[in-house]
């Protein structure tokens, strides 16, 4: 049938809704429940479908594509199995407030809930979508379908973000449309200033040594940020989700460090933090452990947020851009009582901690120092869960854009590999870093075919410990037997040539600078493999700040 007798249909329609919010690049896996939006978009001139392997790796690279771009991702999956596949990926984009449209179909709609065993029929699968979405939702007829997509895209741009998603029945998606140009709905965020701020600024105007903490809720207002901490002369912690919102080459950027010893000693002289936008994790306050000073200015878009793990003096819910520049306007031109010499003392604690760290990764710090040279600051740095990534990626590596720092929030290892492919479909003007183990990298290993297929500047960072060192860490520091932990890892000079990936190999530190200067000038993926036992250990083995009970007479 040609286009023009082509009757339009859902599919046309969910393109429509796409470009109304900038979005270019949809990722899923074609199904007889999605067919008509798979095809719609795929025909579209200007928004592209990349088919990826598995539903999870969809709903991580639209995650990755929506971090790194700033706009809506999308990922669009069958049903039952596919929308179960999807939901755990689900589940990190929910922890990371990232915003995702999850368009997942249903069986046809007189057949919903009959329980008569329907080809891909799930029990409640909205209530499944439910548990693991900010909002999730059904197209109970074809007049309402628009209404819906536009509802959704705006719940999963307003913040705090997170994933939509929209199971859709087949029959419905098949139902004629008359699709035309459509506008976004709002999704400004609310301005309302709270009150305290007066508060606020009489306890930060009266702290003599004060600090910053800030979270994945500061990433969009890194200007009033960095003019507070430059008004204070206060260091400024980050969360792993914080970084980049101020550039961590600026000298009060101590960054990701709060539980390292300087860290932790900067904060025992402090006297007063300001937090914004941070849940304080318990992988980063050493399981709540970490000692902060007792008079905090907190600032979150969550009001359920303010106190809930540390006391709060000071809670102040509201936009974190908003209310940081009206305290910096409270506190411009008022007297501070800020200590000779305490800002120099953060610059020092910035200094002493990252020294600190690259003794401890030995000859790891070659790789991490050829990364940073050769990729621009534009670059995504996107990290799986692994020892490289746990130590110096999510803290030694600089990063000066929040919208480059891409790493699972939730903890779940193997999805750092499709959110890197989402990242560099993103941003095809430069190129992208993955940083993975071999065994997260072996999760998702099918989506190395999407990596071949669609060709993207991405270069698989891939580090071969034979397992997951993380955990045999663990186990060895417990002085226990290696349970689990010691896998089987492909020859990954032939797994590259099979599937058409140029390769190159580390097992020096001399060899890190030459190989992704050559990676990151490539014009399409590279995979280079860092061999961990010729490369040499680290000189402070890495173990996860995690409490393990104590077994004792168990």
């Amino acid at each position: 049938m040609s286009q023009s007798q082509r009757q339009s249909n859902g599919g046309d329609l969910l393109v429509e809704v796409l470009r109304a919010h900038g979005c270019d690049t949809v990722f899923g896996i074609v199904s007889v429940h999605n067919l008509p939006l798979v095809e719609a978009v795929d025909r579209s001139a200007d928004v592209r479908f990349v088919p990826v392997r598995h539903e999870a790796a969809a709903v991580n690279a639209a995650d990755g594509y929506a971090r790194a771009t700033g706009r809506l991702g999308c990922a669009l999956t069958s049903t039952g199995t596919g929308a179960g596949n999807a939901a755990g990926s689900l589940i990190e984009s929910l922890s990371a407030g990232t915003s995702v449209l999850h368009v997942t179909g249903q069986i046809d709609s007189p057949y919903l809930g009959l329980g008569r065993g329907f080809i891909h029929e799930t029990k409640d699968q909205l209530g499944m979508l439910t548990a693991v979405s900010k909002h999730a939702v059904r197209i109970g007829s074809a007049a309402e379908a628009e209404g819906v997509l536009l509802a959704a895209a705006q719940a999963a741009l307003t913040a705090p973000g997170g994933p939509a998603s929209v199971e859709w029945p087949i029959d419905l998606q098949y139902a004629a449309q008359r699709p035309r140009p459509l506008t976004a709905l709002d999704t400004a965020p609310v301005t309302a200033l709270p009150d305290g701020l007066d508060a606020a600024a009489e306890l930060l105007a009266a702290a003599r040594r004060p600090v910053i903490w800030a979270g994945g809720g500061a990433a969009r207002a890194g200007e009033p940020l960095r003019a507070l901490a430059e008004l204070l002369g206060a260091g400024l912690f980050t969360s792993n989700s914080g970084r980049g919102a101020v550039g961590e080459d600026h000298p009060l950027v101590i960054g990701n460090y709060a539980t390292s010893p300087g860290g932790k000693a900067l904060l025992a002289e402090a006297d007063a933090i300001l937090s914004v936008g941070t849940h304080f994790r318990s992988n980063e306050t050493g399981d709540y452990r970490l000692q902060l000073p007792a008079a905090h200015v907190q600032v979150d878009l969550d009001p359920a947020a303010l106190g809930r793990v540390y006391p709060a003096t000071v809670g102040l819910a509201g936009e974190s851009g908003a209310v940081l520049a009206a305290l910096l306007q409270k506190l411009s031109g008022r007297q501070l009582s800020v200590e000779e010499g305490w800002s120099a003392r953060a610059t020092e604690t910035r200094e002493e901690v990252r020294e600190r760290q690259r003794w401890a990764i030995g000859p790891q710090a070659a790789v991490c120092e050829a990364i940073r040279a050769h990729y621009p600051a534009a670059s995504v740095i996107a990290r799986d869960v692994t020892i490289p990534s746990s130590t110096w990626g999510n803290r030694l590596l600089p990063l000066t854009d929040p919208a480059t720092n891409v790493f699972p929030r939730g903890g779940g290892i193997g999805q750092g590999l499709a959110m890197a492919i989402g990242a560099a479909c993103g941003r095809p003007e430069v190129p992208t870093v993955l940083i993975a183990g071999d065994g997260g990298f072996a999760v998702h290993l099918g989506e190395l075919l999407t990596v071949a297929q669609e060709r993207p500047r991405l270069t698989l960072a891939v580090f071969n410990d034979g397992g997951y060192g993380v955990l045999r860490n663990m186990q060895e520091a417990g002085g226990g037997d290696r349970h689990g932990v010691d896998l089987t890892a492909p020859a990954f000079d032939r797994l590259a040539a099979a599937v058409g990936i140029d390769y190159a190999r580390i097992g020096a530190e001399a060899e890190a600078d030459p190989v992704f200067k050559a990676a990151a000038a490539a014009e399409g993926p590279v995979l280079v493999e860092i061999d961990l036992a010729a490369l040499g250990p680290m000189n402070q083995p890495f173990t996860p700040p995690v409490s393990v009970p104590n077994q004792e007479g168990a």
